[in-house]
This record gives C-alpha cells, sequence and structure tokens, in this order.
C-alpha cells in the first residue's frame, strides 16, 4: 500500500508536466546538467545524479535522477547472529554495511534567506540496504538485506563558479517505510508474514538490532556542470 502511494504521487506529478505540453504550449529545448555530491545520508556517502528543466514554457519544475552509494553501521552483530542463525557466541564479529539509494527529485524555484538560486526539493525514494556480519573462528558469514520505499523533502543552494559550473549546497530529510529483513534463511515482514523465523523472535527484535534506513538526514556538498 505504502509502495503504490509513493508510485501514485510520482505518476499524478508526471502527468501534470505532460498536461502543461499538450495544452497549447510550445515544447521548450529541455536544459540539462550532470552533477556530483559527498556527504552524509546514513554514513559517508557519493551521489550522481542529472538534471532537466525547460519541460515547457512557464513550468516551474526541474526534475532530477540520482543514485548514492554509501557506507553505513550495519547493526549489532550479536543482534543479528540470534536473530538470524542461532544463540552461538564464539568467533570475532566484524561488521560492515553499505546502501544504494535512488531518488526521483522535483525542483521549485525559492529564494531561501539571501540566496536567489534555491529549490525546494520533493520526491519518492528507493533504498537497497546491506549489512555483513562475519565472525572470525566461529564459521559464520552472512547478509542481512533490505529493500525499502519513501518520501523526502529538502533545500538546496546554487553558487555560480562560471558558466557552466556551479556549486551546490543542499539538506533534506527522507523517511523510509518498514520493509522485509532478510538474513541466511530466514526473513521478517512488518506484516508478520515471516519465513523460518527463530522462536521468541520477530519483526520487532530484527528491526531493533539492524541498522536498516528509517528517517535519515541528508547533507551535501557538490558541484553541478551545465552540458
Amino acid at each position: 500500500m505504502k509502495m503504490k502511494i509513493v508510485l501514485v504521487t510520482t505518476c499524478l506529478v508526471g502527468l501534470a508536466i505532460m498536461g502543461q505540453a499538450k495544452n497549447g504550449y510550445e515544447t521548450a529545448d529541455p536544459k540539462f546538467t550532470a552533477g556530483a555530491n559527498l556527504g552524509y545520508y546514513s554514513g559517508f556517502g557519493l551521489q550522481l545524479n542529472a538534471t532537466a528543466a525547460q519541460f515547457a514554457q512557464g513550468f516551474p519544475l526541474r526534475a532530477r535522477l540520482g543514485i548514492g552509494y554509501s557506507k553505513v553501521e550495519p547493526g549489532n552483530a550479536a543482534g543479528a547472529r540470534v536473530n538470524f542463525i542461532n544463540d552461538a557466541t564464539n568467533g570475532t564479529p566484524e561488521e560492515k554495511g553499505h546502501t544504494w539509494d535512488f531518488r526521483l527529485d522535483f525542483m521549485y524555484p525559492m529564494k531561501l534567506f539571501s540566496m536567489p538560486n534555491s529549490y525546494f526539493i520533493f520526491g519518492p525514494r528507493h533504498t537497497r540496504f546491506t549489512g555483513n556480519f562475519k565472525y572470525v573462528g566461529g564459521n559464520e558469514d552472512f547478509d542481512v538485506t533490505g529493500t525499502q520505499w519513501g518520501l523526502g523533502a529538502g533545500a538546496e543552494s546554487h553558487f555560480a563558479m562560471s558558466q557552466k559550473v556551479s556549486l551546490v549546497m543542499g539538506f533534506g530529510l527522507d523517511y523510509l517505510f518498514d520493509s522485509r529483513l532478510t538474513g541466511h534463511d530466514t526473513s521478517y515482514s512488518p506484516d508478520g508474514d515471516n519465513v523460518n523465523p527463530r522462536d521468541g523472535y520477530d519483526y520487532d527484535t530484527a528491526d531493533d538490532v539492524i541498522n536498516q534506513p528509517n528517517i535519515e538526514p541528508r547533507v551535501m556538498l557538490g558541484f553541478s556542470y551545465a552540458l
């Protein structure tokens, strides 16, 4: 249901864009930019993006597709073990994690404080989380994964450095909906549709020890280049 809400919202905005182009307006030549950002999103991350503007004369929104990668703290190794495998305590735990995030931003021009080249941004989000837990000497090494949809909003300012290059500073907040967590041969779902759950454990106990994205602040600094 939550994923349907995200998709419907995206479709409605897309239909509004198409409607502007079909109501007698002359089609404007698209304007494209490419960009790269570094900053914090669940952890230290890098994002690449491409933006298109001027879909139709007078239409104020820009649309941007982005893909990002962040290194994250995956969660509690001991808790992951008891929720997804067994109650063993041997071995030295090692853990690492990352997320891939995909976003569609709609950008509305505004004036932020005294910075005129600023935008309010909003749109759907999609993340893929992987946490790896390894127990050296315990002969156990497994991933816990989750795939989530969500929504996000924020603000961004652009500062021209040349005719084609701008410095970009942005911040925002994303909300990712709860989703199934899968590890080894066990998975837990928010609706209770679990697969091979361990006795006494459920989605809430798994979610408590696994740091899949939930409410995620985003702070980025980067550059955009006009193509």
